[in-house]
């Protein structure tokens, strides 16, 4: 038997699922290289110039991380 608590517990569960998933597709989708198209990304970002510092985006708590060129 549940209590009033279950159901909260259960909301914010889904929401760290979903909130979890949209950052792994956003991460697939925009940040990683996949092997079947060239190592080219899917949604390709606007490149910079090779120059300038490297920066690092954290995704899901650092377990995926993706890093680019400052532009």
């Amino acid at each position: 038997m549940s209590g009033p608590g279950e159901s909260v517990r259960g909301c914010a569960s889904h929401r760290h699922l979903r909130r979890t998933i949209a950052e792994f597709v956003a991460h697939y989708h925009g940040e990683r290289n996949h092997q079947g198209i060239g190592n080219e990304l899917i949604q390709p970002l606007a490149r910079a110039d090779g120059h300038g510092p490297v920066r690092r985006r954290e995704r899901i708590g650092g377990l995926l991380n993706y890093y680019c060129r400052a532009a």
